[in-house]
């Protein structure tokens, strides 16, 4: 038999999920049936998110009152959208997919339910009955047995204590003089900070005196007697005015193993006592209240958390924020009716800075936001009100925070903030797994990629390519784009040196951008720290030519100059982060990452950007010591060659020089030709011992030497024997060296004179016209070796059409395997080279070296080739 109804409508808005949760919630309570208040509220948002988000259309709820119940019906006017029966054989999916959760909790909580059509209406109907209990009473324990009550010893005492604002004891009842040993006339007018001894727990971090400004709380500590000992006790706490409006509190303390008398019991679910009180197995809380299966990710445990939480307590939206393992701040990872996009990720500190979450270490209740704004800085512009958050903890730790707010105000009490605080302790050790398990994840996963980093830094020395790879390692993977300052030394501004983002049609507005703001300040602190100009300035720009094209009187259509900008305002509007890149001591840059518009670095991110802006900026630093130095060793190479080759009328001169190994242009060999005076050249190749730039300092002695005392008048063997005195000079660092050294004199009829001293080098080759090829002087004592050097030259005539060929023993000893070239094989080369220019001659001989081996060459060569060509037309 209906003993009372109530119905409302609710417009296809998602706002009205929240607005049927209260019609409900309210209407039950008037008709005194809190305890399915709870099931009642769940399955009802269900039903109507349903027909208002899903189906799309308006919803209809009605509430019956039976003897025994209540029954609620929730009508869309969608029939087509049919609902599947339930039977035995049918398998409803999974509870985490959208489609039929609603239905499957009908199935769990309600005693019966079903479906009804219409032409124009569906109605889902759920029954819910009312817990047999005894006349009078509204919420009851299990009875136990004896043995398992609460012990009191004698009477028990409840000392009543009344604190005002300033904290001081303002009242003392009898039974607290009992218990503690102190007539009221003592401690009247004292704080209770003097009598409490507050346990110091970790990760807490809340004393007596927080813990007295809080609406409500209860828990164990100390208050110390008269004697001199400290009595445990339970409190329960409670804020009141005063008739004269001022605030005070008023604790109730029992013994602490007389808690029972004070303690809030526990709130389980009917079900749960009536199968407890049977003596058979509850319910697992947790899963009462996530539901089963949980969610495997972390993500989705959190977000069908906050989900949960909200409906329970009938709220307009809540949110959950996990701690950092400093405990020092908070991080936004989950929330529903929120702005989510713009505060996933976003942080607040817990203890001080501006913006701190101060609520997060003790349940808190705020009636009213407006009146204490920044007390919730996540909700700050949301239109929220009223607000209750809990903490999470594990063994002490708080681990983070759960709250849930409404839009209007006084909307929660102590009983709403101790039912969330329940569910948070049952929720707090699984989300700490599953948090433990995604870090874990993110940590393997970082290794890997900063491995990667590091073996990509290492494999090259060059700067541009090393920004480059700085750039592309961060883009997408730990930013959305990333810009690269760099600071030549001391003196100088940073540069705006790489700009990239993951999406190359930004990359040139944003690189626009970034050069008109000032650079972040190159600051050595390690970590990263917000920068704000980027998204300032963008979003002024974008503001500049709005407001610009309206001006103009342009059409509505947005031109794609203000598309471009707009874009470019919408891709570093969010977070933006800089990172210094210190190297030796010395920043030598900035590692600037950023988000697009309103998203947050996570705080693992972060900390593996650190990670990489430290290899990144070792690798930047070597890649710059190494361009400099090369830079350096290649020009002081380059003086050790001759800057060009003197033209010489009546005969043709090449020179092919090859030096070992990497980044070198001068190694021990050397060659020159020079004028010493009219008609008069000198030439000379040689050889010292070893490669490198030990090799190459005495190079550089021996050609500017060769040079300078042939000017100076000297002959062949005057000017090798001098040369050999200046290398013996050099001490430890003299080398051994083998020097071949000629003055060369065309002739009028077409020929050349040679003088030749062959000191220790391999013989020069004279190629005739008919293609005979012998040695063109005798071998002499090599230099650096022994002070008395006597030595002698020797003269050759060149005929047209004669090639004299020399080279170094990079060129005869080059093999391959047991194999090598040799004077022979360079003999049978140079033979068929007649008739070929020197160039020619030089560019074979070449081709034959570089092919008798596969591997690359060992040691240095020079080939230097001379033609007289003749003075016949070809």
């Amino acid at each position: 038999m209906i003993t009372a109804r109530a119905a409302a409508s609710f417009d296809p808005v998602g706002r009205s999920v929240a607005t049927a949760r209260s019609f409900v919630r309210d209407t039950l309570q008037g008709w005194g049936f809190g305890d399915i208040v709870d099931d009642a509220v769940v399955l009802t948002s269900e039903l109507v998110t349903n027909a208002v988000v899903h189906a799309g259309t308006s919803a209809d709820v009605l509430c019956l009152r039976t003897e025994d119940g209540v029954r609620i019906e929730v009508a869309d006017r969608y029939p087509e959208r049919e609902i599947p029966l339930q039977a035995a054989a049918v398998n409803m999916g999974s509870p985490d997919r959208e489609g039929g959760r609603g239905l499957q909790l009908c199935a769990a909580l309600a005693a019966c339910w079903g479906v009804e059509y219409t032409p124009t209406h569906k109605q889902v109907w759920f029954q819910l009955d009312l817990p047999d209990r005894p006349v009078g009473t509204r919420a009851a324990g299990p009875s136990l047995p004896a043995d398992l009550l609460p012990l009191a010893d004698g009477r028990v005492r409840v000392a009543v204590v009344q604190i005002d604002r300033s904290g001081a004891i303002s009242a003392w009842s009898e039974d607290a003089e009992e218990l503690f040993g102190y007539a009221a006339e003592q401690v009247i007018g004292k704080p209770l900070t003097d009598l409490a001894a507050w346990p110091h727990t970790p990760g807490t971090s809340t004393g007596i005196a927080e813990a007295l400004q809080l609406s409500r709380w209860e828990g164990s500590y100390g208050i110390r007697g008269a004697n001199g000992r400290v009595t445990p006790v339970y409190a329960s706490h409670l804020r009141v005015r005063d008739t004269g409006g001022e605030p005070s509190t008023v604790c109730l303390l029992v013994r602490d193993h007389e808690r029972a008398v004070l303690q809030t019991p526990l709130r389980v679910p009917a079900a749960d006592s009536a199968t407890l009180s049977e003596g058979g197995q509850g319910t697992d809380p947790f899963e009462v209240f996530i539901g089963s299966p949980a969610p495997d990710d972390l993500d989705g445990l959190l977000q069908r958390t906050v989900e949960r939480a909200r409906d329970m307590l009938d709220g307009d939206s809540a949110f959950l924020l996990l701690a950092t393992d400093d405990e020092t701040e908070l991080e936004v990872r989950a929330s529903t009716g929120l702005p989510s996009a713009r505060q996933r990720f976003a942080r607040v500190p817990v203890e001080a800075g501006p913006g701190r979450y101060g609520s997060a270490r003790m349940p808190a209740v705020h009636d009213d936001l407006t009146a204490v704004p920044g007390a919730v800085p996540l909700l700050s512009g949301t239109g929220m009100r009223s607000v209750v958050t809990v903490p999470l903890k594990v063994e002490g730790r708080l681990t983070g925070s759960l709250g849930v707010a409404a839009e209007s105000p006084a909307r929660y009490s102590n009983e709403e903030a101790l039912r969330l605080q329940f569910a948070a302790d049952r929720i707090a050790l699984a989300v700490e797994s599953a948090r433990l398990g995604e870090l874990e994840r993110l940590r393997r996963g970082s290794l890997s990629f900063l491995v990667e980093a590091s073996d990509l830094l290492a494999g090259t020395l060059d700067r541009d390519q090393t920004l480059a790879l700085m750039a592309q390692m961060t883009v997408p993977t730990l930013a959305t784009w990333c810009a690269v300052y760099t600071i030549a030394d001391q003196a100088s501004d940073p540069y705006l040196s790489y700009v990239l983002h993951e999406d190359e049609e930004r990359i040139d507005g944003l690189k626009a951008l970034l050069s008109k703001i000032a650079p972040p300040d190159p600051v050595p602190t390690p970590g990263a720290r917000v920068w704000s100009a980027p998204a300032e300035a963008a979003h002024e720009a974008a503001l500049r030519t709005s407001m610009r094209s309206l001006g103009r009187g342009e059409p509505a259509t947005v031109s794609s100059g203000i598309g471009t900008t707009l874009a470019t305002a919408s891709a570093v509007g969010g977070e933006t982060v800089v990172l210094p890149l210190v190297a030796r001591n010395r920043v030598i840059g900035m590692l600037t990452l950023g988000k697009p518009t309103d998203e947050h670095f996570r705080q693992e991110i972060l900390e593996l950007a650190e990670d990489l802006s430290r290899r990144a900026a070792l690798a930047l630093d070597n890649a710059r010591l190494y361009s400099e130095r090369m830079a350096i060793s290649q020009s002081l190479q380059r003086s050790l060659l001759p800057p060009e080759l003197p033209v010489i009328e009546g005969v043709e001169v090449e020179v092919i020089y090859r030096a070992a190994g990497e980044g070198n242009e001068v190694g021990g060999d050397f060659y020159d030709v020079f004028p010493i005076r009219d008609g008069a050249y000198g030439f000379a190749i040689g050889d010292v011992c070893g490669t490198g730039p030990e090799a190459a300092a005495v190079t550089g002695l021996a050609r500017h030497a060769l040079r300078l005392l042939a000017r100076e008048g000297f002959g062949g063997p005057a000017v090798l024997e001098r040369l050999n005195s200046a290398i013996l000079d050099e001490g430890a660092r003299s080398r051994f060296l083998t020097l071949l050294y000629g003055e060369l004199w065309p002739q009028d009829d077409g020929s050349a004179v040679l003088k030749i001293v062959c000191a220790g080098h391999p013989l020069p080759l004279r190629l005739r016209q008919d293609g005979t090829v012998e040695p063109a002087a005798e071998p002499q004592p090599l230099l650096g070796v022994m002070d008395d050097l006597e030595l002698y030259e020797q003269t050759v005539t060149l005929d047209p059409g004669d090639v004299l060929l020399c080279v170094t023993d990079g060129v005869t000893e080059r093999r391959e395997g047991t194999r090598m070239l040799g004077d022979d094989g360079l003999t049978d080369v140079l033979t068929t080279c007649t008739g070929l220019t020197a160039g020619a001659v030089a560019a074979r001989i070449m081709r034959a070296v570089e092919r008798f081996a596969s591997d690359a060459p060992s040691d240095d060569m020079a080939i230097l080739a001379m033609r007289v060509p003749g003075l016949h037309k070809d």
